[in-house]
């Protein structure tokens, strides 16, 4: 009985949570593009029709149940024989009905949502490249007011966060740093590729994902309606990190958009301009470039998850010398690593900036348990000459 009354307890305590953690709905998030509003009435008349089906079939099985109980009287017929024609028939009729229901009644909107999705010429502004990469997005705008502007998203949730050390915020693992900036009422042409394994960009008010695949480049389209920041996360399994990929657009009115884009090209082409810097700034700089990008493998003390993610606090390589005699680096040293990867471990050159990557690399050699005797600090015009 005292079991009962505590198995009781824990069930009540369960759902109690539940209801007061969870946002419970019984449809689709509200659609803000025309491609999730088609979706969405598609569903809703599937739905129905499905529903139709079913109450008819369970109406028919409850009637044949209750008609021919034996405390009825009914008595199965069984001295005639069974007739090849009439089972034929009575198996035709529900094939015809549900092919008829099938291939026009559900088809012909089918076909229409799937023509609309793949349909990336019609109209379109502007075309932006999305790739995916544990466990980030690069966005790029290849045209349009915002040509050239290439940025990361990383994760924003701090550590305290994911460590259950502070209170976990409104938008936990769906908050980055740099979100993508969309004018609302234009069609925008979506490029998405991946550089390491299969990722999905996907935001669920926008009705449409696609998977993003190494060495491919897939398309889709997203026109918002609405302004407003929308929410998603990737949708394909890539990795440890899969949970900390979020997707956060927002969407704002083309004169936002149009001043938006002239102040990230201003900013860009000033980080651009490479130049010395001090010990101070440039750590400053490289532990918030560590903790958005290197941490989520290498940890946030350096300590690594071995064998996979190697250590950096006491890594040959990151205390090792990375220029020669000559003044280029060497082949598998820090910086080498760095821009163009090995392993799993990926390439950073067309992600980072100049001054981005030497941050970090500074930041690698001075801290985590790290002191670098030699090549302690590493300039940005060192590493444009190291692209070069």
């Amino acid at each position: 009985m005292q079991g009962m009354k505590k198995l009781g307890a824990s069930a009540f305590a369960l759902l109690y949570s539940l209801s007061a953690r969870a946002d419970y709905t019984f449809n689709f998030p509200d659609p803000v593009t025309p491609m999730a509003l088609d979706t969405l009435h598609v569903h809703n008349k599937f739905m129905l029709i499905t529903a139709v089906i079913f109450v008819v079939v369970l109406a028919i099985m409850i009637y044949s149940i209750v008609k021919h109980r034996h405390d009825k009287g009914y008595k199965a017929v069984v001295d005639k024989p069974p007739s090849t024609t009439v089972e034929i028939f009575w198996t035709l009729i529900p094939f015809v009905i549900l092919l008829l229901i099938d291939f026009v009644i559900m088809g012909i909107p089918a076909y229409h949502s799937v023509v609309m999705m793949e349909d990336t010429r019609d109209q379109s502004t502007m075309v932006i490249k999305i790739t995916g990469s544990q466990w980030r997005w690069q966005y790029e705008y290849l045209d349009g007011d915002a040509k050239g502007i290439k940025f990361v998203s990383n994760l924003a949730t701090s550590n305290d966060q994911l460590n259950n050390k502070e209170e976990k915020g409104e938008h936990y693992l769906l908050e980055v740093d740099n979100p993508l900036v969309l004018p609302v009422g234009e069609k925008v042409r979506i490029l998405m590729t991946a550089s390491d394994v299969l990722h999905n960009w996907w935001v669920p008010q926008f009705g449409s994902s696609r998977v993003a695949v190494p060495g491919f480049i897939r398309e889709t389209w997203v026109q918002v309606e609405k302004a407003g920041v929308y929410r998603g996360q990737c949708k394909e399994l890539c990795g440890k990190g899969h949970g900390y990929m979020p997707v956060v657009v927002n969407a704002v009115s083309k004169e936002e958009f149009a001043a938006w884009a002239g102040k990230k090209q201003e900013e860009q082409k000033a980080a651009g301009d490479v130049k010395e810097m001090t010990k101070e700034e440039l750590l400053a700089q490289g532990k918030t470039v560590y903790e958005k990008n290197c941490a989520v493998c290498h940890q946030v003390t350096g300590a690594g998850l071995p064998p996979a993610f190697p250590a950096l606090t006491g890594s040959k390589i990151a205390v090792g010398p990375i220029f020669g005699a000559d003044g280029k680096y060497q082949k598998d040293s820090h910086l080498d690593r760095v821009l163009n990867g090995k392993g799993v471990m990926p390439a950073w050159k067309a992600t980072l900036n100049d001054t981005e990557i030497a941050a970090v690399i500074t930041y690698e050699r001075n801290a985590l348990g790290n002191t670098a005797s030699v090549d302690a600090l590493v300039q940005p015009p060192q590493v444009k000459a190291a692209r070069e």
